[in-house]
């Protein structure tokens, strides 16, 4: 059961800012954006370790950064091990630590627990956290299969 997430405005929190590092959760923000677009989380056979509505996503909040004089970068998490933001190793967070001292803030787009594991991969930097979403609520989403 996926944790429901609504966006957050981060264009008016980066105000000033001239790079920002965007680490994203690819598990419940990822369904909460396909099920809010009703689109497909993944696709077995074209995207398996991708969500295209969650990529759509990251790429109109970077465009809208852009447009704004930030600079954006995506801490991306590939293996299905790191899917889950708060159930990083610390050799993970620590890759975050030191990408992250590259940029002014951090947007972390995920739940509460995955604000606290940035926050505390971060802390001993000068980088701002920054909430991207919040929670919402719990969401039932129905999982179906599909053959192309």
């Amino acid at each position: 059961m996926p944790i429901h997430l609504n966006d957050v405005d981060v264009v008016s929190e980066v105000e000033g800012l001239t790079s920002v590092l965007i680490v994203p959760c690819n598990m419940c923000p990822a369904a909460t954006v396909a099920v809010r677009d009703g689109k497909p989380f993944m696709q077995l056979f074209r995207s398996l370790l991708k969500s295209p509505p969650f990529e759509g996503y990251i790429k109109a909040l970077r465009s809208r950064l852009r447009e704004n004089g930030v600079d954006s970068e995506v801490f991306r998490s590939r293996l299905y091990h790191h899917w889950f933001l708060c159930m990083w190793t610390s050799a993970r967070r620590k890759k975050l630590e030191k990408c992250a001292k590259q940029h002014d803030a951090v947007i972390v787009l995920g739940c509460g627990s995955a604000l606290e594991t940035v926050r505390d991969s971060v802390e001993s930097g000068d980088c701002r956290v920054i909430e991207g979403m919040e929670v919402a609520g719990i969401m039932n989403a129905k999982l179906r299969f599909r053959l192309p």
